[in-house]
Order: structure tokens, then sequence, then C-alpha cells
């Protein structure tokens, strides 16, 4: 057995200690690296809001088809089918909730397309819980962006950041209303950047034309759409937009449109209400090794021009075919599917610079950009205006003598429930009003009188009593 003496177990422990130290260092090192991202939520928190949308679609019309009559006839042949189901609603709401933030003190609101498309009311809900109608400024599918416009001003908003300046690997959050979760911040890291959507559609149209993607890690759900991505100085360098899931959930693997796509979209959204983009007029393809040994390129790159379009603005540029497009208007097409992208930015009539590899040599081409075809759908649907018969929405009646002994209340009963504030407060068909505006009710002469003198805007307190509990609510009406 061998046996240590006192002065190797001495160094034994001072190298141990030594360890420890160490690995003491290194824990409290990395646990200083990471970002804590408290303050940034705080300042921007104001700035967040909940998008939520109502679209009127078509209910089932009544059945009378023979065949489906044969049919039943032949599961039931001892029953004769009855087919009179009259009183269908012929139109039913569908609702969705999103995410958006204010950009400016005077109410613009951003979000994405796909969370306002074709709603016939958006109402966007402020971290203060205070609740507007929104106005559509413009929408643009192309890019998945919309411009709002609520009737407030002084709001808190956020700043813009250059997306640009993002690199793989930076911290990033995300704040949002996933699943309906009012106000849910989420953290994680640039995955990749000039991401196009894997098979290169989206709502059935192709989008690598119009998009190159933040790609990150961050947990992006349903409803995170079109909130802001921060960096960690507290600009907007994204908008969340997508996720690549096959279960509907986050995989981590979000996408988000980069900031500097968004405010080009949001100025001219803005000031036109559309969105024009440039045209280059190219078909082309990736540039790949074989491709490279052929031209004797130093590392495959660039975008390779299979087909000039006749009269195109790239025909008259000087683009030939089999050019390798290196530059467009100072940015580097490292893929090909940059090169639609940056073209997408500029406005038709820019004249761009291009920096073209040709038989071996590089040459310069200016090129005067068309008109995308895209551009003659990039346009706002028109804004709707809700119609006020009755200002409230529901029509009372007076209640029985037998609800009157139950309740041991006075006051009226909603016997019908039309769009308007009452039903967006949450009324029901049924529920006993006892006060209005703070006035007691009890006839309908009361409630009419009281009624037709209401505000025409703001919020008046609505008392009721529901299956014997009372609650007090407050209706919205409309300016």
């Amino acid at each position: 057995m061998r046996t240590l003496s006192a002065a190797s177990l001495k160094l034994s422990s001072i190298g141990l200690v030594i360890v420890l130290f160490l690995a003491a260092s290194n824990n409290s090192y990395a646990q200083a690296a990471l970002p804590n991202f408290a303050d940034l939520v705080e300042k921007n928190a104001p700035s967040i809001v909940e998008i939520s949308t109502t679209r009127n679609v078509s209910g089932r019309s009544a059945i009378g088809d023979g065949e489906i009559e044969e049919l039943l006839r032949r599961l039931n042949p001892e029953q004769e089918p009855d087919l009179n189901i009259e009183g269908l609603p012929e139109q039913r709401q569908r609702g969705a909730v999103g995410s958006g933030f204010v950009i400016s003190s005077d109410g613009y609101v951003m979000t994405n397309n796909h969370v306002v498309a074709d709603a016939d009311e958006i109402q966007i809900t402020l971290n203060d819980r205070r609740v507007y109608d929104a106005k559509v400024i413009g929408l643009d599918e192309p890019s998945d962006l919309a411009l709002l416009k609520i009737d407030v001003t002084d709001l808190p908003y956020v700043e813009f950041g250059n997306s640009d300046s993002l690199r793989v690997g930076d911290w990033v959050l995300a704040i949002g209303s996933p699943f309906g979760l009012e106000f849910s911040a989420a953290a994680g890291i640039v995955s990749a950047k000039g991401r196009s959507m894997p098979g290169g559609s989206m709502r059935g149209r192709s989008t690598y034309n119009y998009m190159s993607f933040i790609q990150t890690d961050v947990a992006i759900n349903q409803g995170n759409s079109g909130g802001p991505l921060f960096n960690l100085e507290g600009d907007v360098i994204g908008i969340n937009s997508q996720i690549l899931s096959s279960t509907g959930g986050s995989n981590g693997i979000s996408f988000s449109i980069p900031s500097n796509v968004a405010v080009n979209v949001m100025e001219q959204l803005r000031d036109t209400g559309a969105v024009e983009r440039g045209l280059l007029g190219v078909r082309m393809r990736e540039v790949d090794y074989a491709l490279a040994e052929i031209f004797n390129m130093e590392r495959p790159r660039g975008a390779f021009v299979d087909d000039v379009q006749i009269d195109s603005p790239a025909e008259a540029g000087g683009v030939l075919i089999e050019d390798i497009i290196l530059e467009f208007n100072g940015h580097n097409i490292d893929y090909f599917s940059d090169l639609p992208f940056y073209v997408g930015q500029y406005r038709p009539g820019t004249a761009a610079k291009m920096l073209v590899y040709r038989e071996g040599e590089l040459q310069g081409l200016t090129v005067i950009l068309g008109s995308s075809p895209t551009n003659s759908v990039a346009v706002a649907e028109p804004e709707v205006v809700r119609e006020r018969g009755n200002p409230l929405g529901f029509r009372v009646s007076e209640l029985s003598d037998e609800l009157r002994r139950v309740t041991g209340r006075s006051g009226v009963q909603i016997a019908e429930l039309n769009e308007g504030p009452g039903r967006e407060a949450g009324l029901l068909a049924g529920d006993v009003i006892v006060s209005l505006n703070r006035q007691e009710i009890d006839s309908a002469d009361k409630f009419a009188s009281v009624a037709s003198n209401l505000p025409d805007s703001g919020f008046v307190p609505i008392r009721i009593v529901r299956e014997g509990q009372g609650t007090t609510m407050a209706l919205e009406l409309d300016p």
C-alpha cells in the first residue's frame, strides 16, 4: 500500500482548492454573462397591444335537396325526414386574437396582415386595458404586414432598430399574447438570417420573392403573431410572423419580419395606403458548386440568370443570360433568394446599381426598376362602419310578476340581443337590468328614458342580475 506524505497531502489539498475556485469563478462568469430582460420588458410593456378581430361568415342554409332527403329515408325508413330548419342564422361570427405594438404617440399600430385580413371588426386592447376600435390604414399580403390606427393620443411607443446589424447568436425578446394570454414575454437567440420558408409558399403565395426572415428559437405560438421582437437595446428589430411546426405548437423555429422591411412598408402604407415594389425581370437559380466550377468562381455565391424577360428593366439595363449577379444597390447577393428580396425593398423607377460576374470579369450595370405585379393587390380593405340603429344593441321587456317575486327586484329583462355595446360587454338575453348609468330601472319606460339620454361616446355602467347574482358591467358607446 502506497503511503502519501504530509507534504503531498498538502499539495493535493491546495490543488483541489484551486480547481474548485476556478470552477466557481467560471460558473459566476457564466451567470453574469446572461442578460436580464426585466428592464427591457418594463420599459416597453405599455406599447404592446392585444388585437381581437371578428369576421362574419355565412351560416348553413336550409337543406332541401332531394338526394339528401332520400338518403335520410334510407337511413331511417320508419321516420319521415324533417328538413325544415328555418331560423338558422344567415351569418355567424368567428373571432381571432393576435398581437401588435404602438409605433407613434398618435395611435398608429403595426401587426401582421394575417391577423386582421378579412376582419369585419378590429379591436385593440392597450396595456392599461382601454379598448378601441381600429381603422385599417393599409394591408400588405406579400410582407404579411398591416398598419392600423386608433383614435387616441399621447401613447407610449416603441422605436425601430436596424435589423441588418443583427448577428446570429444575438439575444432577442418577444412580447405578445400567445393563445390569448395577455402580455407574455419569451427570450431566445437569433438562429439564422435571410431565411425563406421551407416550401417557398405562404397562404398560397410565393414568399421567397418578398421576404427574408429572421429565424429565432424564441417560443412563439398562436397569438404571438404581429408582436415585436426586441434586441437587448430595447429596439424592435423584427415582427413575429410564423412558426415551423408539425403540431401547431412551438418547436423552437420561429420566423420574424426584419424591422428594416417593416419600416419601409409602414411608411408606404401610412403615406398612400398601399405598397409598391420594384421589378427586375429575370428568372434565376442558385449558384451551386458545379456552376462555380464551370465559371471559374472562387466559391459559389450570387444569383445565376437563367433568362431575361423581353422588354424588362433587366434587358434595358444590359443584363444577359448566364450573368451572375453578386451585388444589388450595395447589398451582397450570397443566395439567389436575396436578390428578389432586395429588389422588392425599392420602389418602381429607382435607379439601382448592380455588380455582375460575366465571362470571368466583374461588370457594373445600372437598372431602372419596373413595377411588380404585387403592386395591384397591395391595397387596404374599406373601413367597416357599424350602424347604430339601437345604440345599446338590445331590446328589453317588463319583468313578469313571477320573476319579480323570485328575484325580489324591480327592473327589465333583455328580450333580444343584437350587435352592439351590450353584446360586446358580455350581456346575455334573459339578464335582468336593475340600473343603467347609475339610475335605477324599474320599468321599460324608465329604461327607454335613461337610454335616450346617454352620452354619445365613452363608458357607462350597467348593473344586471344573472342567475341570482348581481354584477356591474361597462358599456362602451361608439362615437
